[in-house]
């Protein structure tokens, strides 16, 4: 099997609801052995510095006991870490962020 050597998946398509085909044998299913196994199948690719860093910063909200959004605000707040532009976070700053890097 061909090995890729990036840190992301180059082929990696756009997500789209499935849709069941109702035709017997006409599925997409892989055969094994027979499909490159991607080490990041589902990054377009690779992570920021940004990103590398706010995964750290809610690494570090999330052992402290957030569980809520707005604990989680309060917290990546609280340790100084900023939005993008600089602003403090609110619960619905937060959730708009991870919608945004979960595109």
């Amino acid at each position: 099997m061909q090995e890729h050597p990036k840190n992301f998946n180059p082929f990696l398509k756009p997500w789209q609801a499935p849709q069941p085909n109702n035709v017997a044998g006409k599925g997409a299913i892989e055969q094994p052995g027979q499909v490159a196994n991607i080490v990041w199948q589902t990054r377009p690719a690779e992570p920021t510095q940004y990103e590398n860093d706010l995964g750290d910063a809610l690494e570090k909200v999330f052992d402290s006991g957030a569980t809520e959004l707005e604990d989680v605000a309060a917290g990546l707040n609280r340790i100084g870490f900023r939005t993008p532009d600089g602003a403090a976070w609110t619960a619905e700053r937060f959730a708009a962020e991870m919608r945004l890097r979960a595109e």
